[in-house]
């Protein structure tokens, strides 16, 4: 298992380990300080924003980096959805001007990868190649998938596996994962969502656990803490929910706290994306907020 100090970027602890910090060394320390995880934005942080038409898709990298000092980027297909392969081209261009990774590609709307019909499930597969495609461009390393289906929990797990294990064959073939989040229904199950990565078995398909999307149904909710332990062992990315916080700045629904140390103790090394939803604060000032305190979290988790 990767130990926590592989997970922390860039601290002075962290680099004084195993020997005497140089001059150089020394400087890095002090310009990244305030880097000690890899975060990223999620794009629907903004979807006021963009839905609203005061920031354009094409200027997200851009933002991420100026305003908020972010370098890692994840889309959502929804503020692309009808753009060709040139477009996506002049993303890329646009990320890497702005010296920003582009992480993953959010897909909605493409259809159930599920669904209980097999033509319209094998439609849907189909209908995500073009965001794999997009994906390869921009030099994502995932898509994010839901694994919406029908039927009761073993039918379900059996008809998301089957749309699943075809996906991630189009996707292995172009060296992108195929991720799902807990995005509502059973998905939401966090030892359902596992069951149904395992009977996919491959190691191209895993989770993007969400802080906060454990919501089953109108009556039904999902230890938040408890499913994000269990999509943890399949993680490729993370998603770091966040709605409103306390005047100590803490987050006043999730314990970041104690998610981070989940996602820590798992051994993950890759980003931890912010997405902001909440309505009291601005979505600028609610990017912030998350930001400052998964840093806080860091310092205070840090071996």
């Amino acid at each position: 298992m990767t130990k926590r100090r592989d997970f922390l970027k860039i601290t002075g602890a962290g680099l004084a380990i195993g020997g005497v910090l140089g001059p150089k060394a020394i400087l890095a320390s002090q310009r990244s300080k305030s880097k000690f995880i890899s975060i990223s934005l999620a794009e629907w942080s903004l979807h006021k924003e963009l839905f609203g038409g005061q920031l354009g898709n094409l200027d997200f990298a851009k933002t991420a980096k100026e305003e908020f000092d972010i370098d890692a980027v994840e889309y959502v297909n929804q503020f692309f959805k009808d753009e060709d392969m040139n477009y996506i081209k002049e993303m890329k261009q646009r990320a890497e001007d702005n010296g920003v990774q582009s992480v993953l590609i959010m897909c909605d709307g493409e259809g159930r990868i599920g669904d209980p019909d097999a033509k319209a499930r094998l439609k849907a597969v189909e209908n995500h190649y073009k965001w794999v495609d997009a994906a390869v461009i921009l030099g994502c390393h995932s898509i994010r998938v839901n694994a919406a289906s029908e039927g009761d929990y073993d039918m379900q797990r059996q008809l998301a596996a089957d749309g699943l294990a075809k996906l991630t064959e189009y996707g292995a073939k172009n060296k992108i994962n195929i991720i799902v989040e807990n995005h509502g229904g059973l998905s939401s199950n966090g030892k359902w969502l596992s069951s149904v990565i395992e009977t996919v078995n491959n190691p191209m398909c895993g989770t993007l656990p969400d802080f906060g999307n454990f919501r089953i149904s109108d009556t039904e909710n999902y230890d938040r803490y408890e499913g994000v332990k269990e999509l943890m062992p399949f993680a490729k990315g993370v998603s770091a929910k966040s709605h409103d916080f306390d005047e100590k700045g803490n987050e006043t629904t999730i314990d970041f706290f104690k998610m981070m140390k989940i996602v820590m103790d798992a051994g993950y090394t890759g980003h931890v994306g912010i997405e902001y939803e909440g309505s009291r604060l601005s979505e600028r000032d609610g990017i912030r907020a998350t930001k400052k305190l998964l840093e806080r979290v860091a310092r205070k988790l840090a071996p």
